[in-house]
């Protein structure tokens, strides 16, 4: 099955790593699922590994691998190239089409971008822009320091990146500390957002699809409701608390107290982690972390906000405290691999409210009533 055509053979002849390569060279729009079948080498097009040399692994997915590759013809110049098997993407393809669409539009210097698409016998291949630096909160609990102003100018870069992804129509819908990035491991690298599987195109209707990681994402997804751009700025909201203290704001074993909480927006600036904090810096994160989204900031009133744009951010090192504690989430994620597919957090959420309105409604003596579903962690990898 081809899912899509390149344009020509030479399509990829645009280096990677300048600055006028067309992020979606050599991507035909049109529904990949549907394009006659085409044999990359059939047409005497080059195939991927004859323009790049594979090197390492980088990551591992449920579809896909990512390795670093160097560019054959520009010795020197790395990529990361994401292999996604056709096999496992099968019913899948609109959903790379929907990535691979996003990814053209957008090209922003704080933002991985797309250089070239490869569509061979077994494979889709997506060359993209190679980022080293690590995840966020990794660099941050291996910095010798750390203050309120740091985490001001991370978040201006993600709200910057993401105000010119808004105003290109498109809402991330999955923004996460696991897809921030920073782009080498200079000490002043620039964040990076990555991972545009979830997003969607504001052209593309409604959004009202249950998507992201429960612990970042709107109360108006959880409550199941039509949504658009402000689900991104309560993300950010999240992120930016969690920069400032080491810990998320909602938690909770249980998962319908979670939704719970994150429905209410029942969060605290808790003593003493929270003491020496800005007054600024809890009125910045109040605003964006707003349920209702009529009245939360968007990206560009967030950034004219004094502890962004002006020079309220305190100096003072915060790092023992946030670092603490990012540690143990760090250890309990990778322990316990606790992620959350919204879509089916919602349902086991269904599942929770239908079992309470049959036990508060029943006659049946209470030690024999059935007990409630138990919450489950579900995993996205």
């Amino acid at each position: 099955m081809q899912l899509f055509k390149r344009k020509d053979a030479t399509a990829s002849n645009a280096s990677p790593s300048s600055s006028s390569a067309n992020p979606g060279s050599g991507v035909v729009s049109g529904n990949l699922a549907s394009n006659a079948l085409a044999s990359a080498m059939g047409n005497g097009q080059p195939t991927i590994r004859d323009r790049y040399e594979f090197r390492e692994v980088l990551g591992t997915g449920a579809f896909s691998k990512v390795f670093s590759a160097e560019c054959r013809f520009e010795p020197g110049t790395m990529v990361a190239i994401k292999c996604i098997d056709k096999k496992a993407l099968k019913g899948k393809e609109e959903s790379l089409e929907n990535e691979i669409k996003v990814l053209r539009k957008l090209r922003h210097q704080n933002i991985v971008q797309l250089y070239d698409t490869y569509d061979e016998k077994s494979y889709v291949y997506l060359v993209m822009e190679l980022v080293t630096g690590g995840e966020l909160f990794d660099r941050i609990v291996a910095k010798g320091s750390y203050t309120e102003r740091d985490a001001s100018n991370l978040i201006r870069q993600v709200l910057e990146a993401v105000a010119f992804m808004h105003r290109n129509g498109v809402v991330h819908r999955d923004l996460k500390p696991e897809n921030l990035l920073y782009y080498n491991q200079d000490e002043d690298s620039k964040i990076m957002i990555s991972d545009f599987g979830l997003s969607k195109t504001e052209e593309s209707g409604i959004m009202a699809t249950a998507c992201g990681t429960p612990g970042y994402v709107a109360p108006e997804v959880l409550q199941q409701k039509p949504y658009g751009k402000a689900v991104d700025v309560w993300s950010i909201g999240v992120i930016a608390y969690i920069l400032l203290c080491g810990y998320p704001p909602f938690y909770d074993e249980n998962d319908a107290n979670l939704f719970a909480q994150i429905i209410k927006g029942e969060y605290e600036f808790d003593s003493p982690y929270w003491d020496e904090i800005s007054d600024s810096a809890k009125d910045f994160i109040s605003h964006l972390m707003c349920c209702n989204p009529e009245m939360r900031y968007t990206c560009e009133r967030a950034l004219q906000h004094p502890w962004i744009s002006g020079n309220t951010a305190r100096t003072k090192d915060i790092h023992g405290s946030v670092a603490t504690h990012l540690r143990k989430s760090l250890l309990a994620k990778r322990n316990w691999r606790k992620a959350y597919n919204a879509a089916a957090a919602i349902r086991q959420l269904q599942l929770l409210r239908i079992s309470s309105t049959r036990i508060s409604h029943s006659t049946q003596n209470p030690a024999q009533t059935a007990p409630q579903p138990q919450p489950t962690a579900m995993n996205i990898a």
